[in-house]
């Protein structure tokens, strides 16, 4: 690999509705509010006022098997505001356009609360988080509120930051740890899974540093990701399996500054610096000495 290289773009991802599945790309403009479309869409628990999300299974246990595409692409920065409809697909198999009449009826039915969903920036927005009996959290057997980072873009429902980043070697490691786990992508959810980096916990190194994604997409590598009990839980053809998020605690638990502990994490948080076009066999390079 070159001098500077770091690996090369495997999968792009965005996710149009939080805590839903969402779509592969072909290619994406990122900005400073990341891919276009990422998170623009949240559903609000109607009792509440709280983000409804999959982080609390308990309370929304069909939400990760919705999966949602948007119907046409949408713009990096929507001059008026507006956000193109998206289509989602329920557990059922059933289908409905955002746009269409009584798709929050038939949410709130399939997910057994009111729920409204919207692309309208909520003030303060909280969601719940479900702590499972696992070693290495901060909690157990309890649900917290969580707020947002107040350095995410405003315009989109992101827990941290815009963009997340996530190595096939990272993959790797997990699976060697624990063999009957299947540690997909999908579950982990990350904007921009990376091929070819160093084996073990790549990203873990590049904290603090710039790195360059394809030809201008410029990075500061923020801190990794902690994962939360979604890691977990059944989507598409994976099952439950405690042991991915437990296999994290284990063997990738790190300091993550901000929250002022260490976490398991899988993956990394970047803030854009320079925006570029992104596209599958780009290639990943460091800025700055690791």
């Amino acid at each position: 690999m070159a001098l500077g290289a770091l690996g090369t773009v495997a999968e792009m991802w965005r996710y149009p509705v939080k805590s839903m599945q969402g779509e592969a790309l072909d290619s994406a403009q990122i900005s400073e509010r990341g891919i276009a479309g990422d998170r623009a869409y949240a559903l609000i628990d109607q009792a509440t006022g709280k983000i409804a999300s999959a982080k609390n299974p308990r309370k929304w246990p069909s939400l990760l098997r919705c999966s949602a595409v948007f119907l046409e692409a949408p713009a990096n920065s929507p001059s008026n505001g507006e956000v193109p409809p998206v289509r989602v697909t329920f557990p059922d198999g059933t289908a409905l356009a955002s746009s269409e009449p009584g798709f929050d009826e038939r949410a709130s039915k399939i997910l057994g609360r009111d729920v409204v969903l919207t692309h309208v920036p909520v003030e303060s927005p909280v969601l719940e988080e479900y702590w499972p009996d696992i070693d290495g959290l901060a909690h157990r057997e309890t649900v917290t509120d969580e707020g947002f980072s107040a350095g995410t873009p405003s315009s989109s429902f992101f827990d941290f930051s815009a963009i997340h980043l996530l190595t096939t070697s990272t993959l790797a490691a997990l699976s060697g740890a624990h063999p009957d786990g299947r540690f997909e992508p999908c579950r982990f959810r990350p904007n921009v899974l990376i091929s070819g980096a160093a084996d073990g916990f790549a990203e873990n190194d590049w904290v603090g540093r710039q790195i360059r994604v394809g030809a201008d997409l410029l990075l500061d590598i923020a801190i990794p990701c902690a994962r939360c009990v979604m890691t977990t839980l059944p989507q598409r053809d994976l099952p439950l399996d405690s042991g991915i998020l437990a296999t994290a605690a284990r063997h990738n638990t790190v300091m993550i500054a901000p929250f002022g502990m260490a976490m398991p994490s899988v993956g990394v948080y970047a803030k854009v610096v320079h925006g570029g076009a992104v596209r599958p066999g780009d290639a990943v390079r460091s800025c700055t000495t690791l």
